[in-house]
């Protein structure tokens, strides 16, 4: 299959390389905006884009796939302010998007086993809980995407939780999320209930980016023949089945 690359930093270098090595050719890469037009004949042949750039970036690089009829799939995150807006056009444009704040295999496996242990933990009123993440030095927001998606999924089921702070919680509805940023790190998260008496522990560290660009590159080969918008449970539950 033939692949745009939207964004050629780390991930963007990784997922080339996935491609590659699957048998999967690259059309174009686009970097910064001038290459849109630069390499517009080439975008065109694309059957999918992947896109890890900047949340500045984001908005328009979406954009300009749904000009060409290029399903997309990004884990470009922090630009939350323009999804209602990408949503609108996708959906009236009848394109196709897949949206994560991590493409990980485990970390979507991680995802549902955090959702099932706050289901558990909901009569255990002992137990106090909190989510501590630690990212390379380059990375740009903070908290990351993943921790939010942690911390959202146990607002929703763990009913003694109404919102998350970062670094700081003074009430006991506020779920604690920590975020230490170290070089070299490509992403470790952990969930923690702790009581007096013991402490539960779920975790997730990625060893390298490889395991990010493979469920990109697995989820853009799904979304492909789709129209409407997506997300990795969407693409990890036919995986599960």
């Amino acid at each position: 299959m033939k692949f745009a690359i939207i964004g050629y930093g780390k991930m963007g270098k990784a997922v080339e390389a996935m491609c590659l090595d699957n048998g999967h050719e690259i059309v174009a890469i686009i970097d910064k905006e001038a290459d849109w037009e630069k390499y517009k004949e080439e975008v065109q042949q694309a059957d999918a884009a992947i896109e890890f750039s900047t949340p500045t970036a984001a908005p328009q690089n979406i954009k300009n796939c749904f000009r060409y009829n290029i399903p997309v799939v990004t884990g470009t995150t922090a630009w939350d302010e323009h999804f209602d807006e990408i949503r609108k056009i996708c959906l009236e444009e009848k394109q196709a998007l897949l949206k994560a704040a991590n493409f990980s295999l485990g970390m979507n496996v991680f995802f549902k086993l955090n959702s099932y242990l706050a289901r558990m933990m909901n009569n255990l009123l002992q137990y106090k809980v909190n989510i501590d993440e630690t990212h390379h030095l380059q990375k740009n927001d903070k908290p990351s995407g993943t921790a939010k998606q942690l911390a959202e999924i146990i607002i929703d089921n763990l009913d003694r939780k109404k919102n998350w702070v970062l670094d700081n919680a003074t009430t006991e509805d506020e779920l604690l999320v920590l975020a230490h940023r170290q070089a070299d790190v490509p992403g470790t998260h952990h969930v923690t209930y702790k009581s007096s008496e013991d402490i539960i522990e779920i975790s997730h560290t990625a060893i390298s980016r490889e395991g990010f660009a493979r469920g990109a590159l697995m989820a853009a080969i799904w979304l492909i023949g789709r129209t409407g918008i997506f997300s990795m449970n969407d693409f990890i539950g036919e995986l599960l089945k």
